[in-house]
């Protein structure tokens, strides 16, 4: 019988995204939940509703800077007519090329089983991103849509902090004596928003919607009045003013570029929110209500500068309304950028979640905040992480304008792994052929290169910071993903086939004692170190033994009676595979439940719960930078355990401790 001197790992670190002999082979015993093809109209108008206030809160209260970055600053646009003309006409070709066209009628058609978002698309096309012959290029794609994940992390830091900030500088228009107080307000409203995360939004997320569709009526209807002042705004609606803009202006023109893409901010989140609520949905509440919206606002603005010039340029947003309603518009302009960073802030948590599941991310404290809706959660960790950035910019900067170079960053950063990733999808996963995809992709990064090549010359002015924080983010998920994988391929160099062991167990006389124990490891197939060290040093073994493996899978969600494999190996030891979808969250004791009801003989009040104890070793070894190493044993050491992430019961979970020299 073999003494067992193999190790295995377990989560104390998440178990990666799949044991690598599965990988290309596992999605056979597996479907994603099917999406709902449609829906009546009531619940329809209730997902257009809540669209509103997950969605488009982002993009929505873009019109509080937007413009004005566009006029303002080292490459500001003149305020001639033909040039505030040109620069409506750019936001107006921008927010249709870009949300219009690109977003919602061709990246739509690319989801993971309903789901949207940079890792959904990552998932998607992870199988030929680690299979294949062109393995640089697969590398470079991979690394890249880890970039994109990194850089919505800085998207969570600058929305809240630019958002906000844009919000209380109307305290300015009001009074100006109360400049003073708009830093510290502002500083006041991000933690105060950042440490109601823990209570959740399930109590006042009903009134989210609501709240920013008054927002969007309020920004129509201060808009609308400057549209009869000045009619020939609607003049930019044709694209030979966008055109001449540049041939007017060179260099200096395409620079605006810049602060245009502000307009587009928060673009990424109709794609990432698509699983929640649905693509017609969005798509009819961009088309229907937000979009007119915006550019009623925009144009409004633009009418104003061609009427009054530069006594307005320094926020055409607030000068739009009469002096009775500043007041009223600066409190709803506040409670409309709160949602919007809200919305923010939960991205990131279901972001992380998510990397969390594909093995990109150590195991964290997550928070499920409402008992009826799975979506809502709260990780403290990042929510720490969050505010003290998004705080820290705010008192560092103290002016929204600085803001708006490091933000543009973040935007097209992303915009441009979505159309490099919708590539691979298209052409790998939608059957268009490399032809129709390359054309596509060219058309994208023509709009999305030109953005990048004007936010370059911001880099100095702080730009700079999403790139930093979206490398740090890479470096802490790549580190991750390689440090777990070496861990398991340095485990099965070493250790036991489970069906050997199973096989010797009974042609052995081993003595078997009453009860079931279940060994968990990442490692399917092998026997876990758990188990060999367990009847290494007490030579006996349970009457059932199960060994059980979580699975994640590269699609959301598992349908439920497709997510359980079990395979009797004899001599009462059974291998268990649970596959997991990257939005699902394992239940152990609730597998052990369906274990039972389909045959396999264990005593739930007698059984108990076996796992590994891992102690990581940098070593010279190759492969890994050793200070990579010793920042994957940090983020290992400091991973949430196993027993609460599976929800196994404390008192009948058992440690079996192993080195690994990695």
């Amino acid at each position: 019988m073999p003494g067992g001197n193999g190790a295995t790992i377990h989560e104390e670190g998440p178990i990666p995204a799949m044991t690598e002999p599965q990988q290309s082979g596992v999605a056979q015993f597996t479907r994603a939940l099917p999406v709902p093809e449609s829906v009546d109209s009531k619940h329809t108008w209730l997902l257009m509703l809540g669209a509103l206030g997950v969605v488009f809160g982002d993009i929505g209260t873009s019109p509080l800077y937007a413009l004005r970055e566009c006029f303002s600053g080292e490459f500001a646009a003149s305020l001639a007519r033909d040039d505030i003309l040109g620069v409506l006409s750019l936001i107006f070709w921008s927010l249709t090329l870009v949300v219009s066209i690109k977003y919602l009628l061709v990246v739509f058609k690319a989801d993971n089983h309903g789901e949207g978002g940079i890792l959904a698309l990552l998932a998607l096309n992870k199988r030929w991103l680690t299979e294949g012959k062109h393995k640089h290029i697969q590398s470079a794609a991979m690394l890249m849509g880890l970039f994109g994940a990194g850089l919505l992390y800085g998207d969570g830091v600058i929305t809240p902090a630019i958002s906000v900030l844009s919000a209380v500088e109307g305290l300015k228009d009001l009074a100006p004596g109360m400049s003073a107080a708009v830093v510290p307000l502002t500083a006041a409203i991000l933690i105060g928003l950042f440490l109601l995360q823990k209570k959740g939004t399930g109590g006042v997320g009903a009134i989210f919607g609501p709240m920013i569709a008054v927002w969007f009526l309020t920004i129509a209807a201060i808009g609308i009045p400057w549209l009869f002042t000045r009619p020939e705004v609607f003049l930019a609606l044709n694209p030979a003013y966008a055109v001449s803009f540049f041939f007017r202006n060179g260099l200096h023109g395409f620079l605006v570029l810049g602060a245009v893409v502000l307009a587009v901010t928060g673009v990424e989140a109709l794609y990432a929110d698509m699983g929640h609520f649905g693509k017609g949905p969005i798509r009819i509440t961009w088309y229907g209500m937000v979009g007119p919206c915006l550019l009623i606002n925009y144009f409004g603005q633009g009418a104003l500068l061609l009427e009054k010039g530069k006594a307005v340029v320094q926020n055409p947003f607030y000068s739009l309304a009469p002096a009775w309603f500043l007041v009223p518009l600066i409190l709803i302009s506040t409670i409309a950028t709160v949602i919007a960073s809200q919305a923010l802030i939960s991205g990131a948590f279901s972001l992380t979640q998510q990397a969390i599941q594909l093995g990109y991310l150590p195991r964290m404290n997550i928070v499920h905040t409402s008992s009826y809706k799975q979506g809502q959660i709260y990780i403290p960790q990042i929510n720490w992480i969050l505010m003290i950035l998004s705080v820290g910019l705010v008192l560092a900067y103290k002016d929204s304008s600085k803001l708006a170079g490091m933000y543009g960053m973040a935007v097209i950063g992303t915009m441009i792994t979505t159309s490099l990733h919708f590539f691979i999808t298209a052409w790998k996963n939608l059957g268009w052929g490399i032809r129709r995809a390359s054309i596509v992709l060219i058309f994208f990064l023509v709009v999305d290169v030109a953005f990048m090549m004007a936010n370059l010359v911001k880099v100095e002015h702080g730009a700079w910071l999403p790139i930093i924080l979206a490398l740090g983010v890479f470096v802490l998920m790549e580190t991750w993903n390689e440090g777990i994988h070496a861990m398991l391929r340095r485990i099965r160099s070493h250790s036991l086939p489970l069906t050997k062991f199973a096989e010797e167990a009974q042609t052995h006389p081993i003595q078997r004692v009453r009860g079931a124990a279940i060994f968990l490891t990442a490692n399917a197939g092998i026997t876990p170190s758990a188990l060999a060290h367990h009847f290494k040093h007490n030579q006996v073994l349970h009457q059932t033994i199960v060994v059980l493996s979580v699975i994640n899978e590269n699609v959301p969600k598992v349908i439920v009676d497709e997510a359980l494999e079990i395979r009797d190996l004899g001599g009462g030891f059974f291998q268990v595979m649970v596959h997991n979808g990257y939005m699902q969250h394992p239940d152990i004791p609730k597998v052990i439940h369906e274990c039972v009801a389909r045959g396999v003989p264990i005593d739930i009040s007698r059984c108990s719960y076996y796992v590994g104890r891992e102690t990581v070793i940098p070593s010279s070894r190759p492969g890994m930078a050793l200070w990579r190493k010793r920042l994957f044993l940090f983020m290992f050491t400091n991973a949430r355990p196993i027993t609460p992430s599976f929800k196994l019961p404390p008192n009948r979970v058992i440690e079996i401790g192993a080195e690994i020299e990695l």
